[in-house]
């Protein structure tokens, strides 16, 4: 696929067009204060450790899980001021050979996992370890997950109420009008009011660096000297914070889908880079359906797909769908095929059956979930409050209008959509951080591995290369050809053999590796049964929320 290709090449060439520098920082660089509160709250947490006991009913855990809470501090500058409580869940290490059920296998402490977002709790991750594929994880680690801070139930954020959070339908014009325009300034300004208002002065301590803070204070209380840590996508972002702020710490380190981590990034302009990206996963999306006119009949060309969601778009904007969806949810549902491959089925099927007079699986994947209203919301308050928090960002909508204008005449699919979810950033009323210039000399850092598949349209490849620059002695290994977002632990075996090597045995290849594209979905005919979707099934236990929670919010890092 083509896609790929043209956005390495012309994308970058793009995006080096856009904007000027974002506006100056408000805030400052994370000073020695910061440091040394993160020091007496780990040394508090060290001496209480977590007293895990049974799981709290509506967290909805099975029997195996062990649920817990460690204290961080709200401000690392005052680390005897207010404190807040992050949910930690834990399944304690089998010890048993997946291969050799009389073999006894040793401990190597705890895993620490995050999903990404920000905004995406880690709570169900333990349960991942009855999958196959992390069976020998299990046996070797106790897996840990947990809600960062402002993620429910772990001092949660909110910035308006989840009654009015989901609605539909809604439009999603890949070419806005002036009017819109004015509309989504006005919501972006009251979202951000919002979220001031709510949260009020704690609002601006939601951030990444205080989120690898409260990783080595999680470190701690679990009585680990050194951290083993897997981070996907924002994951990355905020790992790679802690290798810089606390790299004796550090056992190992996994960074799947690497956030670009160059301060001059963070935030603004990847997701402009981000938003570029998506059209490459988009015209990929339709090139496979297009391989496979036989079994939908959407066209044999890219092309010809595209018309055909337009026209789709078009029927939904004159009649939503089951009176729910609008040319907005079909947006969100179809940004997620961008994310992972697994989706292309039935998107493609949903889109076929549409088509032909049958909106009901279209409604099924993309209607509001009026049950999650408040989990979205949660998640969207934490995705913008640290988004926002962590850095500049331009405050004159010119600026916006400019950037945004250009890039949807060449990438219009996710172009606006991503705009508008980040908007509340422009009017943001929390001071903002310089972004922590993440950097590690030569024996600084013990090797950390890097993953990253080349089409990544979340977590654009050239992250995963940036990571690596900054990171001394990282590998990293790349999936080619392919761009599901999050590859440990999927169908590709290569790949999955590198992290167990390097997880279980401390081994790494070379400093690049590559591995084959795992194979592309299979089509399902018409009276097949609906594929299980899944976010690889190592995101089934971890929510990685997304708008699936990367793509739950479908933003950056998203």
């Amino acid at each position: 696929m083509r896609a790929a290709a043209l956005y390495s090449a012309a994308g970058a060439l793009l995006l080096t067009t856009l904007s000027a520098a974002p506006a100056g920082s408000t805030g400052a660089a994370p000073g020695t204060a910061e440091q040394h509160g993160a020091g007496v709250a780990a040394a508090r947490a060290k001496a209480a450790g977590i007293a895990f006991g049974k799981c709290a009913k509506e967290q909805d855990l099975p029997g195996k899980m062990e649920c817990g809470t460690v204290s961080v501090p709200l401000d690392y500058s005052r680390p005897d001021g207010k404190q807040i409580k992050l949910a930690v869940s834990r399944v304690r290490a089998t010890h048993k050979d997946p291969h050799n059920s009389k073999r006894r296998v040793p401990g190597q402490g705890s895993l620490v996992y995050n999903p990404g977002g920000p905004g995406a709790s880690g709570l169900h991750f333990p349960l991942i370890g009855l999958l196959p594929e992390w069976k020998r994880l299990a046996a070797a680690y106790d897996l840990v997950g947990y809600a960062p801070r402002g993620v429910a139930p772990s001092a949660p954020l909110t910035c308006q109420d989840p009654k009015t959070f989901v609605q539909g339908p809604a439009l999603a014009p890949t070419h806005p009008s002036e009017a819109y325009k004015k509309e989504r300034i006005a919501r972006a300004k009251a979202y951000a009011r919002g979220c001031a208002k709510r949260t009020g002065s704690a609002l601006r301590h939601y951030n990444s660096l205080n989120n690898a803070r409260d990783l080595d204070v999680l470190r701690a209380a679990l009585g680990e000297s050194k951290l083993t840590f897997m981070g996907a996508s924002y994951g990355t972002y905020f790992g790679a914070l802690y290798a810089t702020l606390f790299p004796s710490h550090v056992r190992r380190m996994v960074f799947d889908s690497a956030v670009n981590p160059d301060p001059s990034q963070i935030w603004y302009r990847n997701n402009l880079a981000q938003s570029a990206a998506f059209e490459g996963r988009w015209e990929d999306f339709r090139e496979w359906v297009a391989e496979h006119d036989d079994v939908y009949g959407l066209g044999d060309t890219p092309e010809e797909v595209l018309l055909s969601y337009e026209k789709v778009r078009e029927r939904l904007a004159e009649e939503p769908a089951g009176g729910k969806v609008g040319p907005g949810q079909l947006q969100e549902a179809y940004l997620q095929a961008g994310y992972y491959d697994d989706y292309w089925p039935s998107r493609a099927k949903a889109l076929s059956a549409y088509l032909k007079g049958d909106a009901k699986a279209l409604v099924e994947l993309a209607a509001p979930v009026k049950e999650a209203a408040a989990e979205d919301e949660n998640s969207s308050a934490v995705y913008t409050a640290v988004e926002c928090n962590d850095a500049p960002w331009p405050t004159d909508w010119a600026v916006w209008d400019r950037d945004n204008t250009r890039l949807a005449r060449v990438a219009p699919f996710e172009t606006w959509d991503n705009a508008w979810m980040n908007l509340p950033c422009a009017y943001w009323q929390a001071p903002r951080q310089k972004p922590l210039d993440v950097r590690t000399g030569p024996g600084e850092l013990p090797p950390t591995l890097i993953l990253a598949a080349e089409r990544d349209a979340a977590t654009p490849y050239e992250g995963a290369l940036e990571m690596q620059r900054r990171l001394a002695g990282s590998v990293l290994v790349t999936e080619r050809d392919a761009g599901t977002h999050g590859i440990a632990y999927g169908p590709n075996a290569c790949v999955n053999g590198h992290v167990d090597a390097y997880l279980l045995e401390g081994r790494l290849p070379d400093r690049r590796a590559a591995c084959e594209a795992h194979p592309e979905p299979k089509p399902e005919r018409p009276g097949d049964e609906q594929a299980k979707e899944k976010l690889g099934d190592r995101a089934a236990a971890t929510k990685p929320g997304g708008r699936p929670q990367e793509a739950a919010t479908a933003r950056l890092p998203h």
